[in-house]
C-alpha cells in the first residue's frame, strides 16, 4: 500500500484518483480516495468513487457502506444510487434494489445501465410489465443493447442461425462488444468450430480482463478439448475474480482432477464445500478423488454426505457400489427402490440406481435378481448411446487395408524416437489397471491415465480435407517428418499428465487397440501391452459396468460379443504384420503365476526387475479406474470365471463367442 499522500486540493485529488483508475491502478486509487475522506469526511465525490471501486473489487460490504454514505451526503447524486442498485441486485436483494434503481434512473434518465438493472430486478420479482418498460427504456438509450436482447431471444428459442447473424451484426458495429463475443462463441462452439470459439473468447478476455463468464466459458471449451492445463488456468482466474462463488472453484476442482492433479483437486473440492456445504457435486467429486488416492473410508463418508444433500442422485449410489470392495446395505437397497418409484427422477439416475441394485444383489449372491437389474439398466442406457457395429467393422476393414505388412515395412525407422510411452490396451475390464499398477510400482515408470490423445492425433489428419480423404487413408500421404511431428504432438499432449520425473509413463486407454499400426509409425520405440482375458469374463464384466463415458458398445450383449470378435481380429492382424511388437498378457496367467508374468512384462518393456512390482498393492498412487480398490490388495482369483454365475442368461453371447473360445481352452473351467 502506498505511503500517506500529501494533502491536495479536492478537485485535483479526484482527477488524480480517476487517472489512477484509468491506468488500472485500482488499489492506489482507493487509497487516494481514503486519504481524501480522512481529510474531509463529507467529500461526496471521493466517497462515491471509493464505493464504486470497492464494488468493482467485489468488496461488497464496504462498498455498500460508502455508497450509502455518498447518497446521504448528496441525495440527488445519481451515480452512487446506480452503483448501490447494481450491488443490491448482484446480491439478490431485489426488493431493496428496485427503489434505489428507480431513484437512480429518475435522477439520470440517460442511465442505460440503471434501467437494465432495474428491469432485471423487476423481472426477478415477477413484475413483468414494469420490467418490460425498464428494458425498453434501456433499449431506447442503446439500440445495440436491444439487438443483443433480440439475439439472445433467438438463441434461447433455438433459432441458432438468426442468433448468430444478429451477434455478428452487433460485432460489425461494435467489434469490442464483449457480450456479443461471448454469446457468438457459444454458438460456434456448438457447431464444433472450436478454434473460432476460442479466438472469440480470448478476445473478450483481452478487452475485459475481469470478465468472469468468458473465463468460465473458455475453461469449459478447453476442458472439452482435453486441454486441462489451460482450463485450470481459466478457472483459477475465474475463482480469483469470484472468490465467494462456488461454481468457478468447483469447475477448477473438476479440471484439476481431469488433469491428474488429484491431491490439488481434493483440496479444491473441500474449498467448494466450505463455501457451500450442500454442494452435491463437490461432495461427489470429493468422493471420487478420495477413492482415487485410496482413502476409501473418507470416500464413503463423502458419498454418504452427497446422499444426505441429494438422495435422488443415482450416481452416488453407483459410486458406492463401484468401489467393488464395498457392499451396499439393506437400507440402501430400500431407499434406491423407493427412489425408482419417483416420476421426477432423471433417466441417468434411473440407470445408475439399476446398476447399483444389480451390484448389491450380486454381492448377496442373488444372481438372478442381479441379472434382472443389469438387464434393465443396460437396456435403458443403450437407448441413449450411439453405437453401430457395422461402422466398427468397416473402420477396422479400412485399418487392415491401409496398415498392411508392405506399408509398415516400407516405413521402418521413422517417427518420433522417444521410448517413454508404454501403451496398455485391450477390452475394458480385462486387467489393464492391474498391469498399470504393476508397472507404476517400478521406479522408472509413472502411471498417468486413460489418455485420449492417440485417437485425437489420428483424427487431426481429417481437418480441412476438401477431397474427403480421411484417416486412415490420409496416412498414405505422410512422410517421415510428418510421422515424427505426430509423435511429438502426442508426447506434448501427454506431458500435461506426467507429474513425476520418471523416464517412462503408461497410457492405458483400452480403445487404442485398433491404432497399433499408427502408434508404431509415430512412436516406433513405444512398448505395447495387450491386456487379454477369457472372452466370457471380459465381455460380461463390461456388461456389468456402467462407464462414466465412452464404451458405447457395452450395453448390449450382441454388441459386446461382436466387438470382442473385432478386437480379436485386429490384434491377430497386428501380430501378423508387426510380429513381436505387442505383448499379450493373459489375465488368468497373471493371476495364477504373478512372478513369471511380471518378469515377462518387464522384459518386454526393457525394464530391470524390481521386487516392488510383485508387491504392487503397496504402491501409493492415484488410480482413476473402476478397479482402483481391487489393485490395492494382493492378487485374488475370485473374478476368474465369474461368468458362470450368469451362464443360463447369456446363451446368445456364448453363441457369438463360440468361434474364438477354442483359443482359450486352457483357461476354461474344469467343470462347466
Amino acid at each position: 500500500m502506498p505511503s500517506p499522500l500529501a494533502p491536495t486540493a479536492p478537485k485535483t485529488a479526484l482527477v488524480e484518483a480517476i487517472d489512477l483508475v484509468n491506468a488500472g491502478k485500482i488499489g492506489e486509487a482507493m487509497e487516494r480516495c481514503r486519504d481524501a475522506i480522512r481529510r474531509d469526511a463529507n467529500d461526496v465525490n471521493m466517497t462515491a468513487l471509493l464505493g464504486a471501486l470497492l464494488l468493482k473489487s467485489r468488496e461488497t460490504a464496504m462498498a455498500e457502506k460508502f455508497l450509502r454514505r455518498a447518497i446521504e451526503l448528496a441525495p440527488d447524486f445519481a451515480k452512487p444510487q446506480e452503483d448501490l442498485g447494481l450491488l443490491l441486485e448482484g446480491l439478490g436483494r431485489l426488493e431493496e434494489a428496485v427503489p434505489v434503481l428507480q431513484n437512480a434512473t429518475r435522477l439520470d434518465p440517460q442511465s442505460e445501465l440503471g434501467f437494465m438493472a432495474l428491469g432485471r430486478s423487476l423481472a426477478g420479482l415477477g413484475r413483468g410489465e414494469e420490467a418490460d418498460a425498464a428494458f425498453e427504456a434501456a433499449f431506447e438509450l442503446n439500440p445495440l443493447r436491444k439487438k443483443l436482447a433480440y439475439a439472445a431471444e433467438h438463441h434461447k428459442a433455438g433459432r441458432i442461425e438468426d442468433a448468430e447473424k444478429a451477434y455478428r451484426e452487433i460485432l460489425e458495429a461494435r467489434p469490442d462488444h464483449i457480450d456479443a463475443l461471448r454469446f457468438l462463441a457459444g454458438i460456434v462452439a456448438s457447431k464444433d468450430r472450436v478454434e473460432e470459439a476460442e479466438l472469440l473468447l480470448r478476445r473478450a478476455i483481452t478487452l475485459a480482463p475481469d470478465f468472469t463468464l468468458a473465463y468460465m466459458d473458455l475453461g469449459s471449451l478447453l476442458s472439452e478439448a482435453h486441454r486441462h492445463g489451460e482450463a485450470v488456468s481459466c478457472f483459477e482466474r475465474a475463482s480469483e475474480l469470484e472468490p465467494s462463488k462456488p461454481r468457478p472453484r468447483f469447475m477448477l476442482a473438476s479440471s484439476l482432477a481431469q488433469s491428474g492433479r488429484t491431491f490439488e483437486a481434493t483440496d479444491t473440492y473441500r474449498q467448494v464445500i466450505d463455501l457451500r456445504s450442500d454442494h452435491a457435486g463437490a461432495w461427489l467429486g470429493l468422493g471420487h478423488n478420495l477413492k482415487t488416492i485410496g482413502h476409501q473410508q473418507e470416500a464413503i463418508e463423502a458419498y454418504r454426505q452427497c446422499i444426505e444433500v441429494r438422495p435422488d442422485n443415482g450416481e452416488v449410489y453407483w459410486s458406492l457400489a463401484n468401489l467393488k470392495t464395498y457392499k451396499l446395505t439393506p437400507a440402501d437397497i430400500r431407499e434406491m427402490k423407493e427412489s425408482l418409484k419417483k416420476e421426477s427422477l432423471s433417466e441417468q439416475s434411473v440407470v445408475n440406481f439399476l446398476f447399483a441394485l444389480a451390484k448389491a444383489y450380486e454381492d448377496q449372491a442373488d444372481f438372478d435378481r442381479a441379472w434382472d437389474y443389469y438387464k434393465q439398466g443396460n437396456t435403458r442406457q443403450r437407448g441413449s448411446e450411439h453405437y453401430d457395429p457395422v461402422e466398427t467393422q468397416v473402420t477396422n476393414d479400412e485399418l487392415i487395408e491401409v496398415f498392411n505388412e508392405s506399408f509398415l515395412n516400407k516405413r521402418t525407422g521413422i517417427g518420433h524416437a522417444d521410448p517413454a510411452p508404454i501403451f496398455v490396451l485391450g477390452l475394458p475390464r480385462s486387467g489393464s489397471t492391474l498391469i498399470e499398477q504393476i508397472l507404476a510400482s517400478h521406479t522408472m515408470v509413472e502411471g498417468t491415465s486413460e489418455l485420449p490423445y492417440i485417437g485425437r492425433v489420428a483424427t487431426s489428419l481429417n481437418r480441412n480435407r476438401a477431397d474427403g480423404i480421411n484417416y486412415p487413408f490420409s496416412v498414405r500421404e505422410l512422410n517421415a517428418a510428418n510421422f515424427d511431428a505426430l509423435g511429438r504432438e502426442y508426447m506434448q499432449r501427454a506431458s500435461a499428465h506426467r507429474h513425476e520425473r520418471r523416464p517412462r509413463f503408461i497410457d492405458k486407454m483400452p480403445n487404442n487397440f485398433p491404432s497399433v499400426g499408427f502408434m508404431h509409425l509415430i512412436l516406433p520405440n513405444a512398448k505395447i501391452i495387450d491386456a487379454r482375458r477369457y472372452p466370457l469374463d471380459a465381455t460380461l464384466s463390461c456388461y456389468r459396468q456402467l462407464f462414466a463415458k465412452g464404451q458405447s458398445f457395452v450395453y448390449d450383449l450382441n454388441d459386446i460379443g461382436e466387438y470382442f470378435l473385432q478386437y480379436e481380429r485386429m490384434m491377430d492382424h497386428w501380430h501378423q504384420v508387426l510380429p513381436g511388437k505387442v505383448l499379450t498378457l493373459q489375465y488368468e496367467d497373471l493371476v495364477m503365476d504373478l512372478d513369471s508374468q511380471v518378469r515377462r512384462l518387464l522384459d518386454h518393456c526393457d525394464l530391470p526387475f524390481e521386487a516392488s512390482c510383485l508387491r504392487f498393492w503397496e504402491t501409493d498412487r492415484p488410480v482413476r479406474t473402476a478397479s482402483s480398490e481391487q489393485v490395492r490388495q494382493p492378487i485374488f482369483t475370485s473374478s476368474i470365471h465369474h461368468w458362470r454365475n450368469y451362464k443360463h442368461h447369456i446363451g446368445d453371447l456364448m453363441e457369438i463367442l463360440d468361434p474364438v473360445l477354442p483359443k482359450y481352452a486352457k483357461y476354461e473351467p474344469i467343470n462347466q
